[in-house]
């Protein structure tokens, strides 16, 4: 079994060897980029989106976003290649970019409701919950990431839970939401939740028991749907939607 090399301690933090499991977090990374890819690029493929008739604000967040699910595979690729110094230098671009994606996401979303090109299915109140909720989490879960960076085990399980967080909207383009009704959103919530299962099951046999990190993504992604589904119901957000409809 490799051994966490002298130079790597202080960025790794506590004890214990980081190697030995990095495939397996590399390989998730892939996966859940490619699902994430391929939920949009299906959905534009089966002709539900005008991408030249996109406004420029939608092209520049798919581009973020492609940057972002780049460099979380990256960075992922960097750990597996023992690049420690590269991980810690992209660590900070990463920072940038994910806030460059929320910046966007908000601004894309509110721009959705205001034109009406949010999905149809969907209320004014319940998108912009649904963007800015997700947006806000999965950004609190990066910062949070960096903050435990010297903690290796929580810092890239919450790398990969801000991550299943933004499987939502590729699950939304995947799964037939206008025959799911109101049960689209939990069935969704429980495809996340079969994500970080997978880690709580590696976390079973690497570690032999779940992560708190593992357990804090689990009541992190209920907690979002729930907040959506509260916050769209608010009269306050309900109002503020119909405005900017009536906006433009």
């Amino acid at each position: 079994m490799a051994t966490v090399p002298n130079d790597a301690a202080p960025f790794f933090g506590d004890k214990g060897n980081y190697f030995a499991d990095q495939n397996f977090f590399t390989k998730f990374a892939i996966i859940l980029a490619l699902i994430i890819i391929f939920g949009f690029a299906q959905f534009a493929a089966r002709g539900f989106v005008d991408i030249l008739a996109a406004p420029i604000w939608v092209h520049l967040h798919g581009i973020m976003m492609l940057a972002w699910l780049g460099l979380f595979v990256g960075q992922n690729m960097l750990i597996q290649r023992r690049a420690i110094a590269s991980h810690r230098r992209l660590g900070w671009v990463s920072l940038i970019v994910a806030c460059a994606v929320v910046t966007l996401t908000c601004f894309t979303g509110y721009m959705a409701v205001a034109l009406g090109r949010q999905p149809p299915f969907f209320s004014g109140s319940y998108f912009l919950a649904l963007v800015y909720v997700e947006a806000i989490a999965f950004l609190s879960m990066i910062i949070w990431a960096i903050g435990k960076r010297r903690n290796t085990q929580w810092h890239r399980r919450l790398m990969f839970g801000a991550t299943i967080i933004i499987l939502e909207p590729a699950f939304g383009r995947l799964l037939p939401l206008p025959l799911m009704g109101d049960w689209g959103e939990w069935v969704i919530m429980l495809v996340q939740l079969g994500f970080v299962a997978l880690i709580a099951r590696h976390d079973r046999r690497a570690l032999g028991q779940v992560h708190p990190a593992t357990i804090a993504i689990f009541v992190i992604v209920i907690a979002v749907h729930v907040a959506v589904s509260s916050l769209a119901l608010l009269p306050p957000l309900v109002s503020f939607a119909e405005s900017v409809a009536a906006a433009v």
